[in-house]
C-alpha cells in the first residue's frame, strides 16, 4: 500500500489515538470520557476497533455519535454499544462525564459461560443506543459499578483481574436485563431464533468476502436453508441471502467512504474477481455506481 493510500485507510485503534492491534486475548480497559476526549477537543474522529467491543456510558452531559452511516444525538444517561469493525465517531459536549469500557471478544464470550450469547443478542448484534431513565435504580447501579470498575482497573491489589471481571459481568447483565425489559423480554422460541441468527451473523462476518452460498452457511450451522431463511426473516425481516448481501454492501460503503483506493482494488478486497460485476452489484443495491457514491460522500453538506 502506498503512503497516500495508507493515510486514507480508516484508522484502526485498540484505544483512540493508540495505533496497533491488541495482542492480549483477554484485553480489557476502562477510562472516563474526559481523560482522552479533552485532549482532542472533545471530538473523536472516525475509527474502528478490530476485534474489540466497546460500551460508551453517558452519565452526565451529551453529544452526538456516528455509527457507520447513522448519526444520533445522545443525551445522558445513555449507553452506546459498538461491535467490532463498526466505523464510529463522537463529538462530546465539553464537560461530559461518563466512561468508555473496551473488551476483547474472548473476555465477553467466555466459553465457560452462556451469558456471552445473551450479551451478543441484547447489546452487540448491531450498533445500539440504549437510553436510560434519569434517576432510575438501573442508572444508579450502573454508575456505581463503573466507579468500582475504574477503581479496580487502576488498583494493584490481589485479585484485581478477577474483581474486574466479576464487576464487568454484573454490569453487562444489568444492561442486558434493561434491554430485555424495554423490548418486552423473550420467550424460549425467540431465544432459539436469536441464537441461530447470531451464529449465522458470526459466520457471515468471517466469510462474507468469500461469497459463500446460503446452502454452505446452513451446512455449517447444522440446519436447513429453509429454516435459516425463515429465522432471518423473523429476526431481521430479510432472507439469509439478503443478510449476506447487506453485509457486503455495508463494507463496500465503508471502503468507498474511507479508503482512497481505486474501485477495482476495493472490488478485489471484497471478493469480486470482476470489478465490472462489483459495479453492477453495487448499483443494483444502492442505485448508484461506486464512483457516484464516493463523490456524494465527499461532497460538503449543504
Amino acid at each position: 500500500m502506498t503512503t497516500a493510500l495508507a493515510d486514507a485507510v480508516i484508522p484502526r485503534y485498540f484505544l483512540y489515538g493508540d495505533a496497533g492491534l491488541v495482542r492480549d486475548a483477554e484485553f480489557f480497559h476502562i477510562e472516563d470520557i474526559r481523560s482522552r476526549s479533552e485532549r482532542y477537543g472533545w471530538d473523536i474522529g472516525s475509527h474502528t476497533h478490530p476485534g474489540l467491543y466497546q460500551l460508551v456510558f453517558f452519565l452526565d452531559g451529551a453529544g452526538d455519535v456516528s455509527l457507520d452511516e447513522a448519526r444520533l444525538d445522545v443525551a445522558s444517561p445513555a449507553v452506546v454499544a459498538i461491535p467490532p469493525g463498526v466505523v464510529h465517531a463522537f463529538r462530546f459536549r465539553p464537560g461530559t462525564h461518563g466512561y468508555v469500557l473496551t473488551l476483547a471478544g474472548a473476555v465477553l464470550f467466555d466459553g465457560t459461560r452462556q451469558a456471552g450469547q445473551l450479551f451478543d443478542e441484547t447489546l452487540f448484534r448491531r450498533p445500539t443506543l440504549l437510553p436510560l431513565e434519569d434517576g432510575s435504580e438501573t442508572s444508579a447501579r450502573l454508575a456505581q459499578l463503573l466507579d468500582q470498575l475504574q477503581a479496580e482497573f487502576r488498583g494493584t491489589e490481589v485479585g484485581r483481574a478477577q474483581m474486574f471481571e466479576w464487576l464487568m459481568w454484573s454490569l453487562l447483565m444489568l444492561l442486558s436485563r434493561h434491554r430485555l425489559a424495554t423490548r418486552g423480554g423473550a420467550d424460549s422460541a425467540e431465544r432459539a431464533r436469536s441464537e441461530l441468527f447470531s451464529r449465522f451473523r458470526g459466520l457471515v462476518e468471517a466469510h462474507y468476502t468469500a461469497h459463500w452460498t446460503v446452502a454452505r452457511y446452513a451446512e455449517q450451522l447444522h440446519t436447513t436453508e429453509s429454516t435459516l431463511n425463515r429465522v432471518c426473516r423473523e429476526v431481521a425481516g430479510v432472507s439469509a441471502f439478503e443478510v449476506v448481501q447487506e453485509r457486503v454492501v455495508l463494507e463496500a460503503r465503508r471502503k468507498l467512504t474511507y479508503i482512497a483506493a481505486p474501485v477495482s482494488r476495493l472490488a478485489y478486497e471484497l471478493g469480486f474477481q470482476d470489478p465490472a460485476y462489483f459495479c453492477r452489484f453495487f448499483r443494483k443495491r444502492t442505485g448508484m455506481t461506486p464512483s457516484e457514491f464516493r463523490r456524494r460522500q465527499a461532497a460538503p453538506a449543504a
